[in-house]
């Protein structure tokens, strides 16, 4: 237990921590915005270079995610962070400078999307590694809450202040606000003062082949992990390939003006907010395990509301179903990622949260793919029902998991052998 006079700069870390997120949450938000708009509005690109411009922003998640994982275990986590939140302003401001200068072409721009994305991955990576340096275990749960909130809420309210921005300004100056919210959080990280753990000297010697291989085969074979793991891509796929329809059907096949669409769409992010909001009481009332399978059961099978939308009062169909999978969705994440932070050895945290968030970020192009040529061959009703279908039964691989035996998630990791013999033991 940490000492009384400890509390207060734990509060104070985490609050830095918070602010710099939410902050640069939000421009993250603009840009997914802002950047589209610049490839249109300025260089007169078509939706394919948009989508090679997004699909930049996700690739180094296949590319380097697990290599970074280990790297991350080697080194100190905040300089590292605030590295990444430097190199990502740099990279931004470059654009709206080459835009004033009239030098702005497509390759800039994906070459930009693909450092920032690469800067993304070292700095989740390391992020989820550090909140529980800053945070104490018994916190974890509500913190990541709180960060999980505030990231649903940037998602609501990040779209509509690009446009806002992009109407008044223009659409390369509202890049320049994402720029200045990443100085934001490298200023809240560089205040900080929690101290990170020494490494052991002789961690560094461990070729890193050796070590992402450990962390590999630490996610492959643990029971908790490996179902998790499964699941998260699963959902992703299925999540990704309805998104990618569903702008379409909502505005071909329902007939809905963009305005009411946005609208629509707001859904999702406000169940994200109210998942946050409830996780934590979710959690002590029914477990850890217990409350996170409850709520993937109830909240999962309204997806299929989605694709039974109709102009109307049948637009509520459609809020349903998105502002319920919003709180399944958030619910899970921020129970999984604490679990991850208090199960894992730390020494470890770093390879088992990239490899976790690599295997989960694979299949969103897939399912974007996936979801676009279904709805060119199928119809967009048809394949917003096939993936939302999958969304719906995607909770069938939590039950099959152990942890459909437990009230809560194990606190600390135990050698498989442990759980073999257990149930012997307790008969």
């Amino acid at each position: 237990m940490a000492p009384p006079g400890q509390v207060p700069s734990t509060r104070r870390d985490f609050r830095l921590l918070w602010t710099g997120e939410t902050v640069s949450g939000l421009g993250n938000s603009i840009t997914a915005v802002a950047l589209p708009l610049i490839a249109v509005v300025v260089l007169d690109a078509g939706s394919t270079a948009v989508g090679l411009i997004a699909a930049a922003v996700w690739l180094p998640w296949l590319l380097v995610g697990l290599p970074v994982g280990a790297w991350a275990d080697r080194m100190r986590k905040r300089p590292l962070m605030i590295t990444c939140d430097l190199v990502s302003a740099a990279t931004l401001l470059s654009i709206p400078l080459a835009a004033w200068l009239d030098a702005l072409t497509f390759a800039h721009m994906v070459v930009a999307a693909s450092i920032c994305g690469t800067a993304a991955v070292c700095f989740n990576t390391a992020y989820h590694s550090y909140i529980p340096i800053v945070l104490d275990g018994r916190d974890l749960l509500e913190g990541n809450a709180k960060l999980q909130g505030s990231e649903a809420a940037t998602q609501v309210a990040g779209p509509g202040a690009a446009g806002l921005l992009a109407q008044a300004f223009g659409a390369v100056t509202a890049l320049v606000a994402d720029a200045v919210t990443f100085l934001v959080s490298a200023v809240c990280l560089k205040r900080i003062r929690a101290v990170e753990p020494d490494r052991a000297p002789d961690e560094a010697r461990v070729p890193l082949r050796r070590q992402i291989t450990e962390g590999l085969l630490f996610v492959g074979r643990d029971r908790y992990l490996r179902p998790m793991v499964t699941w998260g891509a699963l959902i992703n796929m299925a999540l990704m390939g309805y998104q990618a329809v569903q702008v379409v059907f909502l505005v071909r096949t329902v007939g809905l003006n963009p305005a009411m669409v946005g609208l629509l769409l707001t859904s999702g992010s406000t169940g994200g907010i109210v998942g946050a909001l409830v996780a934590g009481r979710v959690s002590r009332r029914f477990g850890t395990a217990r409350g996170l399978l409850l709520l993937q059961v109830a909240t999962a099978p309204f997806a299929l509301l989605l694709p039974m939308t109709t102009a109307g009062p049948g637009l509520l169909l459609f809020a349903t179903g998105a502002f319920l999978v919003g709180i399944g969705v958030s619910v899970a994440n921020i129970v999984v990622g604490s679990f991850r932070q208090t199960y894992c050895p730390p020494r470890m945290l770093g390879r088992v949260v990239a490899t976790a968030m690599m295997i989960n970020h694979s299949t969103i192009p897939l399912g974007s793919l996936l979801g676009g040529v279904l709805g060119d061959a199928v119809g967009y009703r048809t394949a917003m029902g096939i993936m939302t279908g999958v969304v719906a039964l995607s909770w069938l691989v939590l039950v099959m998991s152990p942890m459909r035996r437990e009230h809560d998630l194990p606190r600390t990791h135990e050698p498989e052998q442990a759980h073999a013999e257990g149930p012997k033991q307790r008969r």
